[in-house]
């Protein structure tokens, strides 16, 4: 059964006649998406600093925002990259900001945010090169922004999620980038949209089967690309010697099969993976904790797992 503050908060969204995402221009549905941020986020937690800055990546300059969690760290930082859901579309460092300040002071790690380039204006794989570039300049300029790099993990939610799942597999793949952990909420694995949740929740519950199209066809400009790994990271041949990991799914997401599906991939390569669905609730929640009670239970779990990763190596 649907969590009851999900329905209050559907039922909602549907009084205030909010537009469906798939009805709008990119343009006016990122800036739909960076306010209704009121409605539902949980005002910002205070951290130790917050600073913005840029890394350079093979299509120019990728916006990064650091967040160092309270109490202020006399010692060098275990670190989480962090990608933004938003259909590689919309989303940006200000859409996620609270999210990211709750997880690292709960943490207790800092955390990189990435504005990385999103479609129609850069197609793929444009998102997933930033995403990449960012982590590599993560650990090359850990020393000097006073953290560890031994202990960096990657993380993300929906379509960052799936970034990370990627970077994750470039970085095995590449060999030189060490990377302890992944966090994959509600991830976005396989571009051909076709495990069984795509139909039992395709309609209904906030992210449709039509907003899941828009954002496909704005990223992919290729039916091709469906199979790409750096695309569908449920289909790459081989994902062994992966870092450990937590995949996270909602009970009413269309995504929630193949999020299920790469958990039980990653285990069957022999990786260490956990895979928490919670069962009630719809896509996109864990940033929703000003009105779902479960967002922060959500939260709370993501943040005690990569702490408890993130500390084994220290």
């Amino acid at each position: 059964m649907l969590h009851p503050q999900a329905r209050a908060l559907l039922d909602l969204i549907e009084a205030r006649a909010v537009p469906p995402t798939h009805t709008l221009s990119p343009a006016d549905a990122r800036a739909l998406y960076r306010d209704r941020r009121a409605l539902a986020q949980p005002a910002p937690q205070a951290v130790a600093s917050v600073a913005d800055m840029q890394a350079e990546g093979p299509h120019g300059t990728i916006p990064l925002r650091l967040y160092k969690p309270l109490p202020a760290a006399v010692t060098a930082l275990p670190l989480l990259v962090y990608f933004h859901g938003g259909g590689w579309t919309m989303g940006d460092l200000d859409t996620h900001d609270t999210l990211c300040r709750e997880l690292a002071n709960r943490a207790g790690c800092a955390v990189l945010a990435v504005d990385y380039r999103m479609g129609p204006e850069h197609r793929f794989p444009a998102a997933v090169d930033d995403c990449i570039a960012a982590t590599r300049w993560a650990h090359a300029q850990a020393g000097a922004l006073g953290l560890d790099p031994t202990r960096i993990a990657v993380g993300g939610d929906s379509a960052g999620g799936n970034l990370a799942a990627v970077v994750a597999i470039a970085a095995r793949d590449a060999g030189d980038l060490p990377l302890v952990y992944q966090l994959l909420i509600y991830p976005a694995t396989d571009m051909r949209a076709t495990a069984p949740s795509h139909t039992h929740n395709g309609q209904g519950y906030l992210l449709t089967s039509d907003t899941i199209r828009y954002f496909h066809d704005h990223y992919i400009d290729s039916r091709h690309h469906d199979t790409d790994w750096r695309a569908s990271p449920l289909l790459h041949t081989d994902l062994a010697k992966l870092p450990p990991a937590l995949v996270l799914t909602a009970g009413f997401d269309p995504l929630r099969d193949e999020g299920a599906a790469y958990a039980v991939a990653l285990t069957a390569a022999g990786n260490r993976a956990t895979y928490v669905c919670f069962e009630r609730q719809i896509h996109g929640f864990i940033t929703m904790g000003r009105v779902l009670d479960e967002a922060n239970t959500a939260v709370a779990l993501c943040a005690a797992e990569v702490q408890r990763a993130l500390q084994a190596d220290s």
